[in-house]
């Protein structure tokens, strides 16, 4: 019975390595370079700083969140960045100073974000178009919406609103952290658990195959668009309280980033592969790397280079374990 069971332990165990590898290395690569910045900053782990790293990576952890549940059906949102940067103009345009003011423009900009999403998906599935085409266009048009709200940055974000999205609960965790937490919990666990979440995986690792066995993929598809927006406008609000103001360009670099944070996190292009726990760590390793490269000394105009090796090589090794089991596929036939 003893040997029984550790042998079904060890098995076990080996099942859970070979599912969570790709996830395991970007965890691997995000506790290096925090090891390296902890070497570079001896104040990385007081509040304060912590704090900051926190604040630092979550736009960009909501952004590819939302990517993510695109990336699932086989898709990808280039329309993500000007989602965070229309969110963000339009809140910092209508904002008032009152609580329940705040509270209905923030209910609006995340409206408008899913109904981004929402348009995006309809066109894909019902124009019967490549989600790339339709997503350039869409993030064209998004960002002219952005640029006519705010033709220069400026606006008004209250005090308050920064500081209760920017600063700690109780003076110990970061708000930032809570915010994830709670669309952990309350938004992404309930989707990837429903049907329609579920579904989500089956249309991105085979759309022909969900179809036969019942799945609604049109339904699937619109849904994966409509959660990238609303993320990708929750995360237009978050900068928009860490920035204290509004810009038509601050959402430009989120697309790309919120796309290799998705990839470096361990989600399969091809879709039907990966989550969000991945990703998560995937946008933190982005986000930190430009902070080493700062306190290491490194030329300003050079940090874009050494950015794109620490990736390609992070997201090689994720990559070095599916290159294998393709070769042994291949040894066998």
């Amino acid at each position: 019975m003893t040997t029984l069971s550790i042998a079904d332990g060890a098995q076990w165990l080996r099942r859970f390595f070979r599912r969570n590898f790709k996830v395991g290395i970007a965890y691997v690569a995000l506790l290096a370079l925090l090891g390296v910045y902890a070497g570079l900053q001896p104040r990385l782990f007081t509040k304060p700083v912590i704090t900051a790293t926190a604040n630092q990576g979550m736009a960009l952890v909501l952004a590819s969140m939302g990517q993510t549940a695109v990336v699932l059906t086989a898709g990808i949102d280039l329309s993500v960045g000007p989602i965070v940067s229309l969110s963000n103009t339009l809140a910092s345009t209508l904002f008032p100073d009152s609580v329940p003011g705040v509270i209905g423009v923030v209910v609006l900009v995340l409206l408008v974000g899913a109904l981004a999403g929402l348009i995006n998906g309809l066109i894909v599935v019902y124009g019967r178009l490549q989600p790339i085409i339709v997503t350039l266009a869409t993030a064209s048009i998004y960002s002219g919406f952005a640029l006519m709200l705010r033709p220069r940055p400026g606006g008004y974000v209250p005090l308050w609103y920064g500081d209760l999205l920017t600063r700690r609960v109780f003076d110990l965790i970061p708000t930032s952290l809570v915010l994830l937490a709670f669309v952990l919990i309350f938004i992404w666990a309930p989707f990837r658990r429903s049907r329609l979440g579920l579904a989500v995986y089956a249309v991105g690792s085979d759309e022909r195959a969900a179809y036969m066995s019942g799945l609604n993929v049109n339904r699937a598809k619109v849904a994966a668009y409509v959660m990238a927006g609303f993320l990708a406008a929750l995360a237009g609000l978050f900068l928009t309280a860490q920035t204290s103001s509004g810009d038509a360009t601050i959402g430009a670099v989120y697309t790309l980033q919120s796309i290799g944070a998705v990839v470096l996190g361990g989600t399969s292009l091809f879709g039907g592969s990966g989550g969000v726990a991945g990703t998560i760590a995937g946008a933190f390793v982005i986000r930190i790397i430009s902070s080493v490269l700062f306190f290491a000394g490194i030329n300003p105009l050079s940090q874009p280079l050494f950015e794109g090796l620490v990736l390609l090589i992070a997201i090689s090794l994720g990559a070095a374990r599916t290159f294998t089991l393709r070769n042994r596929l291949e040894t066998m036939r």
